[in-house]
């Protein structure tokens, strides 16, 4: 941890300006080692005391701020986000030449992940690498960064004034992404190396997964009977139960309206039906894995969100499913939830390590009579999934399989979808986009 902590402070402090003096300290120090032979060691002598006075010249910064963050409601990986930043002057003097970026919440891994988190592929490196856990550390280290800022030059803050910055944000992972507070890069006079002042501002921005654009689907399966109706539904279904009576709207239908009503009581009122049919689908997201994370399973989560945007398009109901702590099943579309709030849930979703596959079969049976079809997210495509497919065919629900794999696999069998190969398709990383735009 010492020695993250060190490098990160050392690669930012130092200006590029900076990077070459050091440089340059360096070759005239081994040039210089015999003052007889060469002139270099009063180069080197020179280098380092300007060296020296850049580092004490940053001691004595004045400067002192305020900041103001306006952050959007959402971030979505991979796509640049660019927000405001005020900056105010809390000094009696003009400040200049300062620089402003965001200090996002520490990476560094905690002891007990570092313990309980292996590497994908760990156990494929020698013992040295196995067991000094530096390569464990590095990975731990990107997955814990949700994303980068980039540095911005702030206009000169006049006393007591203040200024508005934009600042860009490219989140790299799904999930809370936390800020600390914003840093402001204050240079010594001779531009070799940066203090900073932080203004402590804690914030976080919830980043939702990668989305892929995906034509049209025909989904499959017909409208299906939901007993009771679905209460917060937008009244436009196919059914004509009557439920109950309520005032006229803008937009009812003139056949709606209950005309006794109106002439007792002197204005419109209209006859309220209930959605009885709909056509309803599940999305089911695989998250059983043997490890912590894996580029997998991020694509995986990518893959139900872009069918989600693509359905939420249809007027139909989708049903969410998957297991973590419990088994979870969370409805959208005709007006009981909408598209945002399904995102958030799979920004949050975690892999499932401590429970059986069989959880999510029960899960899906439990809703197997109202459901039109089914679009499965797997991460693996072994007898346990198989069977799961066999099962729902054997009831009678369409689906469509989508089965998350990495670079270089080799092709797999359709098994229980043989049937309908049409309707299985194995995603490779880093071709997953070409593979959904041919859908």
């Amino acid at each position: 941890m010492l020695s993250s902590a060190f490098t990160w402070w050392w690669r930012r402090r130092f200006t590029k300006a900076g990077w070459l003096v050091f440089t340059g300290i360096f070759l005239t120090g081994m040039m210089g080692v015999d003052t007889n032979l060469s002139l270099a060691y009063q180069a080197f002598v020179f280098l380092c005391l300007l060296f020296i006075a850049a580092l004490a010249g940053t001691q004595f910064s004045r400067t002192r701020v305020e900041a103001e963050r306006v952050l959007p409601r959402f971030g979505s990986v991979g796509e640049p986000v660019n927000y405001r930043v005020t900056l105010r002057n809390l000094t009696s003097k003009p400040q200049r030449g300062l620089a402003v970026t965001d200090d996002l919440a520490d990476p560094r891994p905690s002891l007990e992940q570092f313990i309980s988190t292996p590497e994908p592929g760990e156990e494929k490196r020698n013992w040295y690498d196995r067991n000094n856990g530096f390569y464990r550390w590095s990975w731990l280290l990107r997955q814990n960064v949700r994303g980068k800022v980039s540095e911005a030059p702030c206009p000169d803050l006049p006393p007591e004034g203040s200024a508005d910055i934009q600042l860009r944000l490219v989140p790299t992972r799904r999930g809370v992404l936390r800020f600390d507070a914003v840093a402001v890069a204050c240079p010594d006079p001779f531009g070799l190396f940066r203090t900073f002042v932080r203004a402590p501002l804690p914030q976080s921005l919830l980043i939702l997964p990668r989305r892929y654009p995906i034509p049209p689907l025909e989904l499959p399966g017909q409208l299906k009977y939901q007993h009771g109706g679905v209460a917060l539904a937008a009244s436009v279904g196919e059914s004509e139960e009557f439920v109950s009576l309520r005032d006229y709207r803008p937009g009812d239908a003139l056949r709606h309206i209950h005309w006794p009503s109106w002439a007792k009581t002197g204005k419109p009122i209209v006859k309220e039906f209930q959605d009885e049919f709909f056509t309803r689908h599940a999305l089911i997201l695989d998250t059983f894995l043997p490890v912590a994370a894996s580029a997998v399973f991020e694509e995986a989560v990518s893959v139900a969100a872009s069918l989600a945007c693509t359905v939420q398009a249809q007027e139909s109901l989708l049903d969410l499913m998957f297991v973590g702590p419990e088994a979870y099943c969370f409805t959208m579309g005709r007006g009981v939830s909408h598209l945002e709030q399904l995102l958030e849930i799979l920004a949050s979703v975690q892999p499932c390590r401590d429970r059986q596959f069989n959880s999510l079969l029960r899960l899906v049976l439990q809703h197997a009579g109202q459901l039109s079809g089914c679009l499965c997210v797997f991460v693996e495509w072994d007898e346990q999934r198989q069977q799961f497919i066999r099962r729902l065919r054997e009831m009678g629900v369409p689906l469509m399989v989508f089965v998350v794999t990495e670079a270089g696999a080799p092709r797999m069998e359709p098994g229980p979808m043989s049937a309908e190969p049409e309707r299985f398709r194995q995603l490779e990383l880093g071709k997953v986009a070409e593979e959904l735009s041919k859908l």
